[in-house]
């Protein structure tokens, strides 16, 4: 299991200097608007991107390997009584992966995801889910 800090940020090349400079390698993918580390030390699937309203900390997310430890990640969030959009199919940041959206206390959203492929194209999720003052909505 990878945890993904997705961060947006302005001029791409910057950020891919800075960041392969701390991590100690270049990003593992690079496009034009998006960059993603993949590294086991710390273990971590870091991403950038120049899409998005606001720079800094868009979302937060658990990488797993497999469908079924999607599964069992959504079935800890019902557990715990804890709301969980699902999205199957989504195509975004360059694959096409399965996702669970939540919102923590703070409002920040998580996404536990499975990427099944690669795509040619940046592509477009469905919208982050925000947290309003009585509950989690899309």
């Amino acid at each position: 299991m990878y945890i993904l800090p997705w961060i947006i940020c302005g001029k791409i090349s910057i950020f891919i200097l800075h960041y392969s400079a701390l991590f100690g390698t270049e990003p593992s993918v690079v496009k034009p608007d998006y960059a993603k580390w993949i590294l086991d030390d710390p273990y971590i699937n870091f991403a950038i991107s120049a899409r998005g309203a606001k720079s800094g900390l868009d979302h937060v997310g658990i990488q797993v390997d497999s469908e079924e430890a999607l599964n069992e990640v959504n079935q800890r969030l019902a557990q715990a009584d804890l709301s969980a959009a699902e999205q199957k199919n989504a195509q975004c940041c360059y694959a096409t992966s399965n996702k669970y959206w939540t919102i923590d206390p703070q409002g920040i959203a998580w996404e536990a995801f499975h990427s099944l492929t690669t795509i040619p194209a940046f592509g477009k999720d469905t919208s982050i889910l925000t947290k309003t003052e009585s509950c989690c909505a899309a």
